[in-house]
């Protein structure tokens, strides 16, 4: 992005925040590669190189600017993983000059220093990645799965529900269990491991979310809070209905949807007086948009899916925000990027998704009014769905 003068000085002049760095100098490429990790790693920004902590331009000789773009090219070939490329200017700000380097927003986070450092921006300064934020960064890039993670304590011959995976599998393959582990003489265990639901005895989180007794035992969070109320505002304090619903992903999807057909209106519509009317949203795009907030839900994030009936509109907020860059206007035309590509096989496998990621666009042209809400500052995805009035 070309500054103008003008919006150099006012930069400048406003001081430094989580997307402006002010330095009288760097002189080693240590120093300047953990700055370019940071602002990597967080929504890029801009160094200002000849200005102090007092926002006083204090100037850049031509030796110096010699050296810096040593450092540069240096740092970003060399001391950042992955490299990155960075854009510098020179201006004359009061007579002096101002080595501007200006860093974009990473495309393939985490990005770390040579030295192993994982940084990011906070506010003016800039900090050590948090294991939670390192695994977010790292789940979205596709160099780790949150659902590959083995829960502790899901010991897969105490917790698993044999009799709903022995059908799985049963059905799937065409064989049973105890045929498969004679002709390849391993435990179940490690058929387990083989399919990527468990790990060392250990059920991962995909395991845990279809084929556990009890998942809330190891994730108690890991539910749809559901609330229908009276009104429009959430901060009412009388409802109509509420349920926490819990189970694998199989129940509360269709315990969610029992949810919705029991809180909204059956129209008649045009039908008979003796019809049983039809609901005043269709149940194919509710199926959809409630599979989407289980499947694509941001399993690093402590949180319940949330399931709001209002007077005037339902609503579905999901943990997380849209991966890999994704816009909601990306959504609305059917590109998907899975966040959970394995809970997405096992999902299409199980439940009635297909897993094709046109689930929101099936359900958008059945209800064109449906709002797609991608929120960053509360970190979580918004689902809304005007109701129909009588």
């Amino acid at each position: 992005m070309k500054l103008s003068i003008a919006d150099i000085e006012k930069r400048i002049r406003l001081g430094e925040d989580s997307q402006h760095q002010f330095k009288v100098k760097i002189e080693n490429t240590i120093s300047l590669a953990e700055e370019l990790v940071a602002f990597s790693n967080a929504k890029g920004g801009f160094i200002f190189i000849g200005v102090d902590d007092k926002n006083v331009v204090q100037g850049v000789s031509q030796d110096d600017i010699r050296k810096l773009n040593n450092l540069v090219s240096n740092a970003c070939s060399e001391n950042v993983i992955p490299p990155v490329h960075v854009t510098t200017v020179l201006e004359e700000i009061d007579e002096k000059i101002v080595f501007i380097i200006e860093v974009e927003e990473g495309l393939q986070k985490p990005y770390c220093t040579k030295q192993g450092k994982y940084l990011t921006k906070s506010g003016a300064d800039k900090r050590i990645l948090s294991q939670a934020e390192l695994s977010r960064l790292l789940q979205e890039s596709g160099s780790f799965h949150t659902e590959e993670l083995p829960i502790r304590g899901a010991n897969v011959e105490q917790e698993l529900d044999k009799s709903t995976f022995y059908v799985y599998y049963e059905t799937k393959f065409k064989q049973t269990i105890f045929e498969h582990l004679e002709q390849q003489k391993i435990t179940i265990a490690q058929l387990l491991d083989n399919l990527k639901l468990a790990y060392k005895n250990e059920l991962t989180l995909t395991g845990l979310l279809f084929f556990s007794k009890n998942p809330q035992l190891f994730q108690p969070t890991f539910i749809v809070k559901a609330v229908s109320f009276y009104g429009n505002d959430i901060t009412d304090t009388k409802y109509l209905s509420s349920d926490d619903i819990t189970g694998t992903l199989e129940r509360q999807f269709r315990f969610s949807m029992d949810f919705l057909k029991s809180n909204l209106l059956k129209l008649q519509n045009k039908q008979g007086f003796n019809s049983q009317g039809e609901l005043e949203i269709s149940e194919i795009a509710l199926e959809e948009l409630i599979m989407n907030a289980l499947i694509h839900r941001d399993y690093s994030r402590n949180a319940p899916i949330r399931l709001f009936i209002f007077q005037n509109r339902i609503e579905i907020i999901s943990p997380g925000v849209l991966p890999n860059h994704l816009t909601t206007e990306n959504v609305k035309m059917g590109v998907a990027v899975p966040r959970n590509p394995i809970i997405t096989k096992f999902a299409s496998e199980l439940l009635p998704y297909r897993g094709i990621g046109s689930g929101v666009f099936r359900a958008l042209q059945l209800h064109p009014d449906i709002e797609l809400y991608n929120e960053v500052e509360t970190q979580q995805f918004k689902v809304v769905i005007p109701r129909k009035q009588n």
